[in-house]
């Protein structure tokens, strides 16, 4: 079977990058038919906008997409591509699994937990006053008038809408996710105490939605500050988490952090029918065009389309392979090496050949 793929080969190290993970997976046997695409800061003068009508529309023609880093030009009308991109296509949820691998530097070991995000609500929304508009007092006024407590006249506002609609289909993904990867246990994480009526739904609907997965999933709620803490101390305890907005924000990359760095961090936002993957590291225009930057990110993340694409012994042969190159620590970036200095460093291109060439 040939897939339909549209790369996003996006700017700053973003082509580079998309240059190995296209090879590597080329080489896992797999056949794909790609539509390779541009978007970001180095198309703007050309296009207009760091984000052509072209790209979109090969994705929703494709339903499936891996994208390189996207720096989001300052001045364009986007506050980030990304976010244009998850809102557009409609990829309500944030899949971000966070895994150790012998000989990626980091203080824990057999990290392995999975952060579902929804995307498309919170105060991520981007419903937000500026300070000393007019519209910004009326809500001010509307606000005091109705809740009966003040607000300063010089704050800006920012609204915060967390709905049941879209609550029930990110812990629903998270429950199938967990489900159909043999998981034990989804933990749903907010500021309830607090925000009663907002995180509060969030729980509400965690609970309702537990119903349908009893005796499959176990389900239970963690507040975001102790889960920060619970995270550090104990990781092992937990498994698949499930957040609104900003919090899924925060916790990812705290996981990351757990797993080794963003280098490392593979992930996928998932719409109904569509499904891009993606390194959620940033472009480092400053390496750009050096052959330096560690593909490690993105070529995980091309395991998980891999994996979504059904291709599931070719997503396994890549991960061993993956693991392989790291654990043994000859043909890795400078980032992966115990001293970032060290001159046995390879590049970008050379580790995607080493991973070709431990995939047999």
């Amino acid at each position: 079977m040939v897939h339909n793929v549209t790369l996003i080969r996006g700017d700053g190290v973003g082509p580079e990058l998309a240059a190995v993970t296209k090879d590597v997976l080329d080489a896992t046997g797999v056949k794909f038919n790609w539509d390779i695409v541009d978007a970001g800061v180095d198309i703007v003068e050309k296009e207009g906008t760091p984000l052509p009508q072209k790209v979109l529309d090969s994705i929703k023609k494709n339903k499936v997409a891996i994208k390189a880093p996207i720096t989001t030009p300052i001045g364009t009308g986007f506050r980030s591509v990304n976010v244009a991109l998850r809102k557009k296509l409609d990829l309500f949820a944030c899949l971000r699994p966070a895994k150790t691998y012998p000989g990626v530097r980091t203080k824990y070991q057999n990290i392995d937990l999975v952060v579902v995000r929804e995307n498309t609500e919170d105060l991520y929304a981007g419903i937000e006053f500026e300070v000393g508009k007019p519209e910004t007092k009326n809500i001010i006024s509307a606000i005091e008038k109705e809740s009966k407590k003040t607000i300063l006249k010089d704050s800006a506002i920012s609204i915060k809408p967390i709905s049941r609609t879209n609550s029930e289909r990110i812990i629903r993904f998270a429950f199938d996710y967990a489900v159909k990867e043999g998981r034990k246990k989804v933990t749903s994480v907010t500021k309830a105490n607090i925000m009663k009526f907002t995180d509060g739904l969030f729980y509400e609907v965690g609970r309702e939605v537990a119903k349908d997965y009893k005796g499959k999933v176990e389900y239970e709620e963690r507040l975001i500050d102790n889960m920060c803490m619970q995270l550090v101390q104990k990781p092992e305890i937990y498994d698949v988490m499930v957040l609104p907005n900003l919090y899924g924000d925060i916790l990812s990359d705290l996981c990351a952090g757990l797993a080794g760095g963003l280098g490392v961090a593979p992930g996928g936002n998932f719409g109904k029918d569509i499904a891009v993957f993606e390194a959620v590291h940033g472009s480092a225009p400053k390496y750009k065009g050096m052959n330096k930057v560690n593909p490690t990110a993105l070529i995980l993340s091309g395991v998980m389309m891999l994996h979504y694409l059904g291709e599931i012994e070719a997503a396994k042969k890549l991960e061993a392979a993956v693991t392989k190159v790291i654990k043994e620590g000859k043909s890795v970036t400078y980032d992966m090496k115990p001293q970032r200095d060290d001159p046995t460093a390879v590049g970008t291109k050379e580790m995607g050949q080493a991973i070709i060439k431990a995939m047999g």
